[in-house]
């Protein structure tokens, strides 16, 4: 079926985002447009290769829309990284993952798909459960505010324009769009942020291409398979996946609301795709 084969590209995807996350707070002393420029070039050095080997057209059949997500993707990844600056970690992971309501509603005006009234109110309980697990609403800074939700706002158009294209494009051509784009603005600005690796460190930065390249392939993929209001929410599982790796690599700890919070995403994220099938 088109809708399980989507769904595991998306949960692929979103097991290789939660490692680039670790990852990237990890190394949380460079600047955001450095790691932007090494998630860049760890990718670059799977899609060009792959683009040659294969005969792809590298510049692609829709240029405008291609383009258009390029520029999203580097507007929505600097964002991320720079809001990383002003706010904790999970507050910026949670309040990024509200991507799905934004793709929701954008889908809903330029595709033209339909969203039910319980859809919204399972969104709504996804959305708090993530909030409840990050403890959003203590000590947020406005500009780190800012910086989250202009993040999710362009990664809800992502999705749009990801499902806008379509299978017109291959998806090493929509993946390398975006990281040319962020290879060029990431390395022109952090040259003034310069800090220079050591060889873990220089590991770990062309580390987060590996992981962004599987993340962004598999993300592609599954938009270009299924509707963008039931891949979308998918999202969330990212911040499942967070809590995980915490508790086992950085020792964070489960509590009572934790839990709560991860069953109402859950929740929230099974019975929406249950009731879109449910309608097939």
């Amino acid at each position: 079926m088109q809708s399980s084969k989507a769904i595991l590209y998306m949960i692929f995807s979103v097991i290789a985002f939660s490692l680039m996350n670790t990852v990237v707070k990890y190394l949380n002393d460079f600047s955001a447009y450095q790691i932007v420029f090494f998630r860049s070039i760890g990718t670059l050095f799977f899609t060009l290769p792959l683009l040659l080997k294969y005969k792809i057209p590298i510049l692609g059949n829709h240029k405008k829309w291609l383009l258009l997500r390029g520029l999203a993707g580097v507007i929505s990844l600097t964002c991320f990284f720079q809001s990383l600056n002003y706010l904790a970690l999970g507050t910026a992971v949670s309040l990024r993952y509200t991507s799905p309501i934004f793709a929701a509603v954008l889908a809903s005006v330029f595709l033209k798909e339909k969203i039910k009234p319980i859809q919204w109110l399972l969104f709504l309980i996804a959305f708090a459960g993530v909030l409840i697990i990050k403890g959003f609403g203590v000590n947020v800074n406005s500009i780190g505010l800012f910086f989250v939700l202009l993040s999710a706002v362009f990664l809800g158009l992502i999705f749009v324009l990801i499902r806008k294209i379509g299978n017109s494009e291959h998806p090493l051509v929509i993946i390398n769009y975006f990281m040319v784009m962020a290879f060029v603005f990431g390395g022109i600005m952090s040259i003034n942020y310069w800090k220079n690796p050591n060889i873990i460190e220089w590991l770990l930065l062309l580390s987060l291409g590996v992981f962004g390249y599987f993340g962004q392939l598999y993300l592609t993929k599954a938009f270009q398979s299924y509707e963008t209001n039931i891949i979308a929410p998918l999202k969330y599982l990212e911040v499942v996946f967070m809590i995980l790796i915490g508790a086992f690599w950085f020792g964070e700890a489960y509590n009572l609301w934790t839990l709560l919070g991860v069953f109402l995403i859950m929740f929230g994220l099974i019975y929406n795709v249950y009731l879109k099938r449910s309608k097939k």
